[in-house]
C-alpha cells in the first residue's frame, strides 16, 4: 500500500485532463487507496489570483463533464469562482453549475445571493445563465425567489433572457404546481412577446403547463402563425402542434361536405373488405343520407385564420429539419381540405433519403396516411421500391405502404417488384412480402388466381420458411373459392411429409378437413400418417389432428371410426391440457351416448358450419386516431403526456376573438410602405387597360404581406377569395378595403369600353398598348427580381402574364406577316388575348350549333391540308396534325333544371395555359330566360385525390338570350372519375358534374416511323391489348379511319410506309404515359386493333371506345 502512495505522490497531481490516472489503475493496486490529491492541480488553479489560470481551469472541466467524467468534487472550488469579475470565466462557471446544483444543493444555496446579483448583471448571458442555475436547484424552499427571478426576466429587455424565463416556467412548475396561476400570468405576458427567439419557448411552456388555456391563444394565433417562418426549428415544431390542437377546436371541417357525400359509399371500404352483397343496400341508404345531408348544409367556406396558417405552414415543408417536415405534414393531414393535402407527399418522400431512424418515423405515418389519402402517394410509388441495404424494418413497413397504394392500374408493377424481393436472403423480409402478395390477392380480386398460382409454385421452394409462409396465406386465399381449387389442396396435402414448420402444418390439416368434401380419398390417408406422428407434434398440430378426426369421423366414419378414436385417445393423455380438453369435449360431442346431452344432435352443423374468408387487414388501419407524428401514433399505445386531437365543432366559435386592436402608429407605417410600393411599380398606374385579375391578384399578394398565397384555389381573382386573404392578414387594412373595391369597379368599367368600339380602332389601339406594355413588363420584371423572397408569389404572377402577352404578341406578327389576312382567325386571337388579360367572358363567339374552342389558331382548311403531308419533321407541334373535327358537345345543366340557364361543355383539345397538367374544358353559357344573370361562379368542388381544378374567371353578367364562353382546366389524374361542383348564380346554386371520356384524357403526341416502332417494342406483354373486328361499311378506307379514330380519341397521326396500317400516338396529359393504337385492315373490312399503354387500365377503355367508333 505504501509503495503504490508513494508511486502516486511521485506523480504529484498530474490526473489532470487527457492523462491516465494512476490512482485507479488496477495494477498499481491504488484501486484499494483513496486518492485524496485527485484535481489538486485544478483546485489549485481555481484558487489563483490570475483569471488566465481560472480560465484554463474551467476549461479543462467543462471537456471532461462533456466527456462523461465525474467533476462533482469540485463544485466548492467552482462555486467560490461565481462571483469572479472575468465574464468567460463567470459563463464557464455557470455551466458547470446547471450540471451539478441539483446533486450538490446544499452548497449552490449558499451562494444564491451571488446568483441573485447575477440577475441585475449587465451582461445579458450572465443574466440568463444566472437564471438557469436557480432554476436547476431543485429546493422548495427557494421557489419564492425562482419565481421572482422568472417574473423580472420576463420584462427583460433583452429576447435571450427572456427565452431563458419561458424555459426556466416548466422547471419550476414541476418543482411546485400550486405556482400554476402566477406561472400562466408569466406565460400570457410572454406569448405577447414579438421575437422569434421567445415563440417556440413560451408555446412549449404553455403546452407544460396550461395546454387547456386555449383562451390565451386567442390574441397571438395571427402574429404565431407569421412569426413561425422565423423560429428556430424546434420552435417551430412545438408551435404546429399547438397550432394543430387549437385549429381543431377553431374551425370548422374543411372536408364536412366530402364527409357527408361519401360516408357509406364505400370509398374506404373496397380496399379491406368485399362489397358486393351490400351494394344495394348501401346505395339506397346513401342516396337518402345524401338528400338529408344537402338539405341541411350550408356551403362551406374557410375561415381565413384557418387559410393563413395552412398558407404560412407550406413553406416549410422544404426545411432541413425532418422533424419540422413531419410537423407540417401531419397538420396538412389533420387540418388541410383533401384536395390540398397532396402538397406533403413530396415533402415527405424527400425525406426517405434520409438516416434510418427518420425513414422509420416517416415511414409510420406515410403507411397511415395511405389508408385514407391513397392517391396522395401513387405518384411517387418507386420512392417506396426496397433496397438490399435497407433494414428489415424499414423493409417491412415499405411493403405495407406498397400495398396500401397496389391498385388495378399499377399491381403489376408491384407484383413483378414482390417477385424480386422473395429471392431476398432477409427471411422475416421474405414472410413480410409473401404476406403483402396475400393481401394484394383478397384486395384485387383481378389478380387474386395470379397471386394462388405464384405461392403455390413458391410450395417447391427449398427454403422451408418460405414453403410455411405461402402455406398460411394460400389457406387464407382458398377460404375465398375452395371449390375451384381442389388441386391445389391435394397437392398441399402431398407437402405434409416435408414441411416441419408447426403453423404451416396446422393450416394444411385445417384446409384438409374444412374442405375434405373436395378431397375424400386423400383426407383419410393423411389422417393415418398424421396420427402416426400424433406424440412428436407441436400442440397447434396436435389441435387440427383432432379437428380433422372429428371432421371426417362425421362425415366418413365409416374409414375414419378407428383412426379417430385412436387419436382421441393419445390425446386424453397428453401433456398438454388444452388437447386433454379438446379431446374430451369432441368425443362427448361426435361419439353419442346416453349421457352426452342434445348438444351431439348438432356436431355436423358446428363442425361443417360455413366460415367466412378472413379479412386481411393492414395493421395501420385504426392508427390514425393518434395524432400522427406523435411518439403514441409510433408505438401505436398512448403514451406518457399525449394530448387527444379534439374533434371539430359543429358550429364554428366566434372568429372576433382573434381580432387584435392595432395602434394608430403601426397603420400609418403600413400605409406608407404601401405607397412605396405603388411607386416602385408604374405598370398598374399608367396603363388604362389594366386586368382585372392580375389586379386583384397583386391586391392579394399584398393584403398577405408577401406570404405566399395557399393552393390553386386561392390563386383565382375572384373577390371573395382575395378579401379572405385580406383579412387573414393584419386587420389594420379593413379601412382600405372599400377604397380599392371602388377602384376595381372604375377599372373594369373603362376595361369594358373599348370592346363596343368598332374592330379596326379596337386592334390598332391594342397594338399600341401591347409596345407600351412590353416595355414596362421587362423594367418590371427587372425591378422585381431584386425584391425579397416574401414577394416572389406576386412577381411570379406577374412575369407570367407578360411572358403570355410575349407569345400574344410574337403569333400576331406572325399573323401579319402570312399572306392574305382572314379575318375570322383574327377575330378569335383577338379574343384570345383579352381572355389573358382581362376578365370578361360576355364575349360570344359567332354562334352556332357546336361550341367552337377560343383559340383555335388554324383554320380548318389548313388543318386538312396539313392532314395529308407524311410529316418527318419532329419540330411541328401535334395541335397541327391533330384534325380539328367538330368537337362533341355535351349537356352540363338543361335550362329545364337550370332555370332558364342552360351549359354545355366541350374538350377543346388545346393545352390548358395555365397548368399543363391539366384538360380543358369549354364552356358555353345561355340565358334563355327573360331576366339577367348575374355572378356566375363555381364553388363547393369535390374531387377525387390527387384531382384538381383551375376555375373559370366568374362571369358578373349575362343578359337574357345572350351567350358567354368560358374555359376551366381540370386535372383528372387520368382517370375517368366525375369532378364535381356547384355552378352558382347569384340566386341558385346548381350541383353538376364532368366526367371525361378516356380519350380526352390525352394530348397529342408527333413519333417517327421508327420511334413508333421503338417505343411499341417497350411496351409489349401487360402493356399491349389485341382485339379483331370487323369495320364498318363506311369505314372501310384509311381517312374514315382516321377521322373516327382522332374523333374518339386526342391522338396524332403516326406517318407509315403501309397502306394498311393506321397508327397513332399521344400521352396521357398528368403523367404523360405512352399511349399508342394501331389499326391494321385486312381483307372484307376484318381489322385488328392494337393499343400499347403504360397504363394498363386506361388502355383498356381506350380499345372500347375506339372499337365502339369503328364497328358502329
Amino acid at each position: 500500500m505504501s509503495s503504490s502512495s508513494a508511486f502516486n505522490d511521485e506523480k504529484g497531481g498530474s490526473s489532470s485532463v487527457g492523462e491516465p490516472e494512476y490512482g485507479h489503475d488496477p495494477a498499481s493496486g491504488g484501486i484499494f487507496s483513496s486518492d485524496y490529491k485527485r484535481h489538486d492541480d485544478l483546485k489549485e488553479m481555481l484558487d489563483s489570483n490570475k483569471d488566465s489560470l481560472k480560465l484554463e481551469a474551467m476549461k479543462r472541466i467543462v471537456a471532461m463533464i462533456a466527456r462523461g467524467k465525474n467533476a462533482s468534487d469540485l463544485f466548492p472550488a467552482v462555486v467560490k469562482n461565481v462571483a469572479c469579475k472575468n465574464i468567460e470565466v463567470k459563463k464557464l462557471v455557470y455551466v458547470y453549475l446547471v450540471r451539478y446544483a441539483e446533486e450538490q444543493q446544499d452548497l449552490a444555496l449558499l451562494s444564491i445571493s451571488t446568483f441573485q446579483r447575477g440577475l441585475k448583471d449587465p451582461n445579458q448571458l450572465i443574466r440568463a445563465s444566472a437564471l438557469r442555475v436557480l432554476s436547476s436547484i431543485r429546493v422548495t424552499i427557494i421557489v419564492p425567489i425562482m419565481m421572482l427571478a422568472i417574473k423580472e426576466a420576463a420584462s427583460d429587455m433583452s429576447p435571450y433572457v427572456r427565452k431563458t424565463a419561458a424555459h426556466a416556467i416548466p422547471k419550476l412548475y414541476s418543482l411546485d404546481p400550486e405556482q400554476k396561476d402566477q406561472l400562466i400570468e408569466v406565460i400570457e405576458k410572454l406569448l405577447a412577446d414579438k421575437t422569434t427567439l421567445v415563440a417556440g419557448s413560451v408555446v412549449m411552456a404553455f403546452e407544460e403547463v396550461c395546454p387547456e388555456r386555449i383562451d390565451l391563444i386567442h390574441k397571438n394565433y395571427r402574429k404565431l402563425c407569421n412569426l413561425l417562418i422565423d423560429v428556430e426549428e424546434w420552435g417551430q415544431v412545438v408551435i404546429i402542434n399547438m397550432l394543430t390542437r387549437y385549429a381543431r377546436t377553431q374551425f370548422l371541417n374543411p372536408n364536412m361536405n366530402e364527409s357527408l357525400l361519401e360516408e357509406g359509399s364505400g370509398g374506404d371500404k373496397t380496399f379491406y373488405g368485399s362489397d358486393e352483397d351490400e351494394d344495394d343496400e348501401e346505395e339506397e341508404k346513401d342516396k337518402k343520407e345524401e338528400a338529408h345531408a344537402m338539405a341541411k348544409r350550408k356551403p362551406y367556406v374557410m375561415d381565413p385564420d384557418h387559410r393563413l396558417l395552412l398558407r404560412n405552414t407550406k413553406p416549410l415543408l422544404q426545411s432541413r429539419n425532418a422533424a419540422v417536415v413531419m410537423a407540417v405534414a401531419q397538420l396538412y393531414f389533420h387540418l388541410a381540405p383533401k384536395a390540398e393535402v397532396g402538397v406533403i407527399a413530396k415533402a415527405l418522400v424527400r425525406l426517405l433519403r434520409s438516416h434510418s431512424e427518420v425513414q422509420y418515423v416517416v415511414l409510420q405515418n406515410v403507411a397511415t396516411m395511405t389508408i385514407k389519402r391513397r392517391g396522395m402517394f401513387e405518384p411517387y410509388l418507386k420512392s417506396f421500391y426496397i433496397r438490399s441495404t435497407d433494414p428489415t424494418q424499414i423493409k417491412v413497413l415499405k411493403l405495407e405502404v406498397l400495398t396500401n397504394l397496389a391498385n388495378e392500374t399499377n399491381i403489376s408493377t408491384i407484383l413483378r417488384e414482390f417477385q424480386t424481393y422473395i429471392k431476398s436472403m432477409d427471411k422475416d423480409f421474405v414472410a413480410a412480402t409473401i404476406q403483402a402478395i396475400g393481401r394484394c390477392a383478397t384486395n384485387i380480386g383481378e389478380v387474386r388466381d395470379t397471386c394462388l398460382n405464384g405461392l403455390v409454385q413458391l410450395l417447391s421452394n427449398r427454403d422451408e420458411l418460405v414453403v410455411a409462409e405461402s402455406v398460411v396465406v394460400i389457406k387464407k386465399l382458398l377460404q375465398m373459392q375452395p371449390e375451384k381449387h381442389s388441386d391445389i389442396i391435394k397437392h398441399m396435402a402431398k407437402l405434409t411429409d416435408n414441411i416441419q414448420v408447426p403453423m404451416a402444418r396446422a393450416s394444411i390439416l385445417w384446409l384438409i378437413g374444412e374442405y375434405c368434401e373436395h378431397v375424400p380419398k386423400i383426407a383419410p390417408d393423411v389422417l393415418r400418417k398424421m396420427a402416426k406422428s400424433f406424440t412428436n407434434e407441436e400442440d397447434i398440430v396436435k389441435l387440427q389432428i383432432i379437428n380433422l378426426a372429428a371432421k371426417l369421423y362425421l362425415t366418413n366414419s365409416k374409414q375414419t371410426k378407428l383412426l379417430t378414436q385412436y387419436v382421441l385417445n393419445l390425446a386424453k393423455y397428453d401433456q398438454n391440457y388444452d388437447i386433454r380438453d379438446r379431446a374430451r369435449f369432441i368425443r362427448q360431442l361426435i361419439v353419442p351416448t346416453e349421457k352426452s346431452g342434445a348438444l351431439s344432435k348438432y356436431a355436423k352443423k358446428l363442425f361443417l358450419a360455413l366460415k367466412p374468408a378472413p379479412v386481411l387487414e393492414s395493421p395501420f388501419k385504426d392508427r390514425d386516431h393518434f395524432q400522427l407524428g406523435s411518439l403514441s401514433h409510433l408505438l401505436n399505445a398512448k403514451a406518457g403526456g399525449y394530448q387527444e386531437l379534439p374533434d371539430w365543432p359543429e358550429a364554428a366559435p366566434d372568429p372576433s376573438v382573434r381580432n387584435v386592436e392595432v395602434p394608430e402608429w403601426t397603420k400609418c407605417s403600413s400605409r406608407e410602405k404601401r405607397k412605396e410600393k405603388k411607386v416602385e411599380k408604374p405598370f398598374y398606374s399608367d396603363s388604362e387597360g389594366e386586368s382585372g385579375p392580375t389586379e386583384s391578384a397583386d391586391s392579394e399578394s399584398d393584403s398577405a404581406s408577401g406570404s405566399e398565397s395557399g393552393s390553386g384555389s386561392e390563386e383565382s381573382g375572384s373577390g371573395s377569395e382575395s378579401e379572405e386573404s385580406e383579412e387573414g392578414s393584419e386587420s389594420e387594412e379593413e379601412e382600405e378595403d372599400e377604397d380599392e373595391k371602388d377602384k376595381k369597379k372604375k377599372k373594369k368599367q373603362e376595361l369594358k369600353k373599348p370592346v363596343q368600339e368598332s374592330e379596326s380602332e379596337q386592334s390598332s389601339e391594342e397594338e399600341r398598348k401591347h409596345q407600351r406594355k412590353m416595355k414596362q413588363c421587362k423594367s418590371d420584371t427587372e425591378s422585381e427580381s431584386e425584391e425579397e423572397d416574401s414577394e416572389s408569389e406576386s412577381s411570379h404572377s406577374e412575369s407570367e402574364d407578360s411572358e403570355s402577352e410575349v407569345e400574344v404578341k410574337k403569333k400576331k406578327k406572325a399573323a401579319e406577316s402570312k399572306p392574305p389576312s382572314k379575318p375570322v382567325k383574327k377575330e378569335s386571337k383577338k379574343e384570345k388575348k383579352e381572355m389573358s388579360l382581362l376578365d370578361l367572358d360576355d364575349f360570344e363567339p359567332t354562334p352556332s350549333p357546336q361550341v367552337t374552342p377560343v383559340n383555335t389558331f388554324l383554320s380548318n382548311s389548313l388543318v386538312t391540308d396539313l392532314e395529308g403531308l407524311s410529316l418527318s419533321d419532329a419540330v411541328l407541334s401535334p395541335a397541327t396534325i391533330a384534325p380539328s373535327s367538330a368537337l362533341k358537345s355535351y349537356e352540363l345543366l338543361h335550362r329545364i333544371t337550370g332555370e332558364g340557364l342552360s351549359v354545355e361543355y366541350c374538350f377543346s383539345r388545346q393545352p390548358f395555359s395555365p397548368d399543363a397538367n391539366m384538360v380543358a374544358v369549354q364552356m358555353q353559357f345561355t340565358n334563355n330566360a327573360t331576366s339577367e344573370t348575374k355572378n356566375l361562379h363555381m364553388e363547393d368542388v369535390k374531387l377525387q385525390s390527387g384531382m384538381r381544378v383551375k376555375e373559370f374567371p366568374e362571369i358578373e353578367l349575362l343578359p337574357a338570350g345572350e351567350t358567354a364562353t368560358a374555359v376551366m382546366g381540370i386535372d383528372f389524374c387520368d382517370s375517368t372519375q366525375a369532378a364535381n361542383f356547384q355552378l352558382c348564380t347569384h340566386t341558385r346554386k346548381f350541383f353538376v358534374s364532368i366526367q371525361p371520356p378516356v380519350g380526352e384524357l390525352m394530348r397529342p403526341v408527333f413519333l417517327t416511323e421508327n420511334e413508333f416502332k421503338k417505343e411499341q417494342g417497350q411496351l409489349m406483354g401487360m402493356n399491349e391489348i389485341t382485339e379483331k373486328l370487323t369495320l364498318d361499311v363506311k369505314c372501310r378506307n384509311e381517312h374514315a379511319i382516321v377521322q373516327r379514330v382522332t374523333t374518339a380519341a386526342n391522338l396524332s397521326r403516326v406517318p407509315c410506309g403501309s397502306d394498311k396500317e393506321c397508327r397513332f400516338a399521344g400521352r396521357t396529359v398528368n403523367s404523360s404515359s405512352l399511349v399508342l393504337v394501331t389499326v391494321a385492315t385486312k381483307e372484307e373490312g376484318a381489322a385488328q386493333l392494337t393499343v400499347n399503354c403504360e397504363k394498363m387500365v386506361i388502355g383498356t377503355m381506350l380499345v372500347k371506345d375506339i372499337l365502339l367508333a369503328l364497328t358502329q
